[in-house]
């Protein structure tokens, strides 16, 4: 493997998370099992083989090696990936790869959707991902995965087996779609994301960005910018019932000693248990 980029990582609940985000520098994350990936601000070489991306927004640090991942699986002769991104972000995109196909007189052959809140994305019968509205300063968006399972319905429960399978032969409907919210990604928002979708609070994972955590940086400016206060997260504290919450993409101004011990001191004990300080 080549050493590109830098990588962190861990397992929780069956998923494998693995990335790095910091502020203006570079963001990308992926999850193995379910091949998929979040955000391209840099392309580690070992992330080539997620097939799926979900791009939040186009800001360099989440975007800029979009054009060097799509040529990187072309030349490792692997199948064009499929891309998602905020569908006022599609047009841009495309003449962005069609000049960069020019400069480097290479296909850039990709599958690229473009998404708005509301929408779902089908990634095998056992997930899907929904699309929701975040706030930042320019078109984006945030995704969560569903995990969805067929159970018989409760009017049902306690008939023999031949019964049930005759009532499907039949066509009667003898199950329903039940699912649970496993991960969700937030991307660059500020903490209005959370009134828009609250869904985010009983997600299995949610990995969200902390860019700023110190009194000195004042939350309304920081909100007019579309991110997030350590204070917008403790207003909150009672409100996350996430087995596992990731905090990453702070900004350049801190070092990682520094957010850390400000984060121990911080953080409420009913909230620090689950919480994991990505930098």
């Amino acid at each position: 493997m080549v050493e590109n980029a830098p990588i962190l990582a861990l397992q929780h609940a069956g998923l494998t998370i693995e990335g790095y985000s910091r502020a203006a520098v570079q963001t990308y994350w992926r999850v193995p099992e379910l091949k998929l990936g979040f955000d391209l601000g840099a392309q580690p070489w070992d992330f080539m083989n997620m097939p799926t991306w979900l791009i939040t927004h186009t800001h360099l640090d989440h975007a800029a090696c979009l054009p060097v991942y799509i040529a990187r699986r072309r030349m490792m002769r692997m199948e064009p990936p499929t891309i998602y991104l905020p569908a006022e972000s599609l047009l841009w995109t495309q003449r962005l790869l069609r000049v960069w196909q020019h400069l480097d007189r290479g296909r850039l052959t990709c599958q690229l959707q473009g998404v708005v809140p509301g929408d779902e994305i089908e990634l095998n019968r056992e997930y899907v991902v929904g699309v929701f509205r975040t706030a930042h300063t320019v078109p984006s968006v945030g995704y969560l995965v569903w995990n969805r399972r067929h159970k018989l319905k409760a009017e049902y429960h306690g008939l023999p087996g031949e019964k049930i399978r005759d009532l499907r032969l039949s066509g009667v409907a003898v199950t329903q779609e039940v699912r649970t919210p496993v991960l969700a990604y937030t991307g660059d928002t500020s903490p209005e994301v959370f009134d828009y979708y609250p869904t985010l609070y009983d997600a299995r994972v949610l990995i969200t960005e902390l860019s700023f955590i110190l009194p000195s940086h004042k939350k309304d400016k920081i909100h007019k910018f579309g991110h997030m206060h350590l204070d917008d997260l403790l207003e909150r504290a009672e409100r996350f019932n996430n087995e596992l919450i990731i905090v990453a993409h702070f900004s350049t101004r801190y070092h990682p000693q520094q957010v850390h011990r400000y984060l121990e001191k911080r953080l409420p004990e009913k909230l620090k248990p689950r919480i994991k300080v990505w930098i």
